[in-house]
């Protein structure tokens, strides 16, 4: 058997196990080679707290370079006394279900043995290990909500952002929609009116256009679900919630909840992430900011939904402010869209691309004469349970 696979059967297994110490792992992988440097540097970049991103992260980075460095990374975990020690529980994992690369038994006789046969946890396993079907055309909806003109002042470069938004999505096989400038109202009934496959005729009161691959245009033809939903928020907000133009707020809570699995639902058990541009307090250390840097007035910490299978992704931690360029967009949305152009036609799921997005968007400056001084770091959280990879080519 392959190493690649050898891996990606075992992927759930060995990461819960090496969550027990991820810095000796994270260490042994960089002593032989297998990530450079600037990997290794990233990857400790990762929020501390975040155990499981650490090596979800990591085991994904060894299966994305090849079989050679995963065959490295298999002949490690075996042989390393250290790697040993500290995770006796790899030995039962690889002795039970994979063939081992200095294991006596031809590679035939583990290859040619009956799935019914297997233990009930290893085929448990491989079953999660799937990613979400993705199969529908177009994939599903993104549908963006766009709050730009507020009584105070217009969010200069949130156009910006519903454009790089659209063309990342539409290469993505999704049908893009975008709602312009939004009551808290408004969000509210066109995002129930979008759970509930509502008729054209109900959504044309909200204004509803559709990408066309160079502009948004009038919608033409009733929206339908696919196999995942994507909506994207860019507007103010402050303490778990978003703002309409009205600067009424609504909940991320309820937003979340509006899509959430029910046996009417056709999103049940479908996967649904929410990109959310908007402050999340009015804290930001000080600093000048850069000319031309507006912030995304202020919400709490994201909403963790109890429903599965969504994922929530906010441009910054709580009580802290996120910044957007009046020309150039959000730091935010322009690495989110960036990063899945990048990773995506590598086969990269959504969770590991996230982590690029914290990691570049907490590199960033906001002034540049005391570097430090202005800085951002988005969050998501997640209950999906299983892996999400999007494609622009259906495989």
């Amino acid at each position: 058997m392959p190493a690649k696979d050898t891996v990606r059967r075992n992927k759930t297994a060995i990461q819960a196990t090496l969550c027990g110490d991820h810095r000796l792992m994270l260490n042994k992988v960089h002593e032989k080679n297998l990530i450079t440097t600037r990997e290794y540097n990233n990857l400790k970049s990762i929020n501390k707290e975040d155990v499981e991103g650490h090596v979800v992260e990591l085991v994904d980075k060894i299966m994305n370079k090849g079989e050679d460095t995963c065959k490295a990374f298999l002949d490690l975990l075996q042989t390393d006394e250290d790697i040993k020690t500290t995770y006796p529980e790899l030995k039962n994992i690889q002795l039970n279900e994979t063939c081992l690369l200095n294991t006596p038994s031809p590679v035939q006789e583990c290859a040619s043995v009956d799935s019914d046969v297997l233990p009930q946890e290893s085929k448990r396993m491989r079953k999660e290990d799937k990613p979400y079907e993705l199969n529908s055309q177009p994939t599903g909806l993104c549908v963006i909500i766009n709050n730009e003109n507020f009584p105070a002042e217009a969010r200069n470069g949130t156009s910006k952002d519903a454009q790089s938004l659209a063309v990342v999505f539409s290469w993505l096989r999704f049908r893009v929609l975008m709602c312009k400038d939004q009551t808290k109202d408004q969000m509210d009934r066109v995002l129930k009116c979008f759970a509930s496959q509502s008729n054209l005729a109900q959504l044309q009161e909200f204004n509803v256009t559709e990408w066309s691959g160079s502009t948004f245009a009038d919608l033409q033809e009733a929206p339908k679900h696919g196999d995942a939903f994507i909506c994207c928020i860019l507007s103010h907000g402050r303490n778990g919630e978003v703002l309409g133009i009205d600067q009424k707020p609504l909940s991320i809570k309820q937003i979340t909840r509006t899509f959430k699995a029910t046996n009417q639902s056709t999103l049940t058990g479908k996967p649904k992430v929410f990109l959310i541009q908007a402050c999340q307090g009015g804290q930001k250390q000080h600093g000048v900011l850069e000319e031309g840097l507006q912030t995304d007035d202020d919400p709490h910490s994201p909403f963790i939904p109890e429903e599965a299978d969504v994922l929530v992704a906010i441009a910054t931690v709580e009580n802290h402010q996120s910044f957007r360029h009046k020309i150039d967009g959000s730091w935010f949305i322009q690495s989110v869209c960036q990063q899945l152009k990048e990773g995506c036609p590598r086969s990269e799921d959504i969770t590991t691309i996230l982590h690029r997005v914290n990691n570049e968007v907490a590199q960033k400056e906001g002034c540049r004469l005391k570097p430090g001084a202005v800085k951002q770091m988005s969050e998501f959280r997640s209950t999906l349970r299983k892996s999400l990879v999007l494609s622009p080519h259906h495989k």
